[in-house]
């Protein structure tokens, strides 16, 4: 996915193009004419933007509402794109491969050494280990040995494999990728459009009916396979009786309308959702939260980053993570001291944090001061756009 497409990775992959190709390299991107939640019209098929020279390819568009659905998306992704690669790739030239679709370093891997080309994984996940650790049957037993064999082979062809994160890059290491072939970049956000907003400073806030008064408790993006929904819900109901403890959710995903029925079940009145909202408008939803919460099932540590928590250290909010204490986010949090971690299945426990922190605001203020630190001095936005044009300088000339 990339530019129009409003998903965190699409926002992420268009904004390093785009200051790729504004520094002066020639940048094509070959993507989907589809967008991630299949609400927009399909995007035109060629366009140039910011410099950027886009190509847009035909697929199936079951969607993402089920797995077989997203495997024939999949499917056709993978036969258009390794045809378009072909046809474009010329000797010389660095392919970056993403990973959604899942192994596509194995395709376009090969298509890269058939034209004698350079390329580079960016790993935004780990498949097949992600499909095993959620249960896909087909990605355990000799199938999903098979298919780690040759990715990992694909990972060792490539000059560099881009992790998200230093758990990622332990198991990369520990799948015999030689050091020297991983490089960590991490996902970033705009951070000079996303400030800390106090809640008088944002009309979002109170447009949203949220008082000065109430302690609002959110999450921002996706919520998928991936994460864990029933810790938070617990939570939110064991406050309930509270009237000042409200529980934002803003975006979609495969557990979004789960999330809507169990709080329906549950009859939680202070659960409030929204829709994805316009990045024009990132700034000021980010900001309506106290803190956020993110997660990430604790199996899936290495092989996944939660990249909405840039946005959260970004607007300078304290961040509660539902998942592993020595997580990717879990270390950074108790590191640099801008987070709380609670394992699944921790809610009185996490209710317990969230009352807390609604008592003591010098400490709420404190830890949303922190997570903003540390994004300024070692994730900036500016410091990924600097390493990839390091990265890649470094191999075209």
């Amino acid at each position: 996915f990339f530019y129009p497409d409003y998903s965190a990775t699409a926002q992420i992959l268009s904004d390093v193009a785009k200051h790729l190709a504004l520094s002066g390299l020639p940048i094509t991107i070959i993507t989907s004419r589809l967008s991630y939640d299949g609400t927009l019209p399909l995007f035109t098929k060629y366009e140039t933007w910011e410099n950027v020279d886009i190509v847009r390819i035909q697929s199936t568009k079951f969607g993402r509402g089920s797995l077989i659905g997203r495997a024939l998306d999949y499917f056709s992704f993978y036969i258009s794109v390794f045809i378009s690669v072909i046809y474009r790739l010329q000797k010389h030239d660095i392919l970056i491969i993403k990973t959604d679709p899942p192994l596509l370093s194995i395709p376009l891997g090969f298509a890269a050494r058939l034209k004698r080309a350079k390329f580079i994984n960016w790993l935004q996940d780990i498949y097949p280990d992600v499909a095993e650790k959620l249960g896909v049957r087909f990605a355990s037993g000799i199938i999903g040995r098979v298919l780690k064999s040759v990715r990992n082979r694909s990972f060792r062809k490539a000059i560099m494999n881009v992790a998200i994160g230093e758990r990622m890059k332990e198991y990369l290491l520990m799948q015999n990728v030689p050091e020297a072939q991983i490089s960590i970049i991490h996902n970033f956000v705009d951070d000079n459009a996303i400030k800390p907003l106090i809640h008088t400073d944002n009309p979002v806030r109170a447009e949203w009916g949220f008082t000065e008064d109430d302690f609002v408790v959110g999450y921002s993006g996706n919520l998928g396979r991936a994460h864990d929904i029933d810790t938070i819900l617990d939570a939110a109901q064991l406050l309930s009786s509270n009237k000042a403890m409200k529980f934002l959710f803003v975006g979609g995903g495969h557990l979004h309308k789960q999330l809507q029925l169990e709080a329906e079940a549950r009859n939680l009145k202070n659960l409030f959702l929204k829709p994805y909202q316009a990045r024009e408008k990132l700034a000021q939803s980010l900001a309506v939260p106290d803190t956020h919460w993110v997660s990430l099932l604790p199996e899936l540590e290495g092989f996944i980053v939660p990249s909405k928590f840039y946005g959260i250290a970004a607007s300078g909010r304290p961040v509660l993570i539902v998942g592993d204490k020595k997580g990717e986010i879990g270390r950074l949090a108790e590191t640099h001291a801008f987070g709380v971690t609670v394992a699944p299945g921790e809610g009185e426990q996490l209710a317990g944090i969230i009352l807390n922190l609604a008592q003591d605001k010098s400490k709420l203020l404190e830890m949303g001061h922190a997570s903003r630190t540390y994004l300024d001095a070692e994730a900036s936005q500016q410091a990924a756009f600097d390493k990839w044009y390091t990265l890649l300088t470094k191999y075209i000339y």
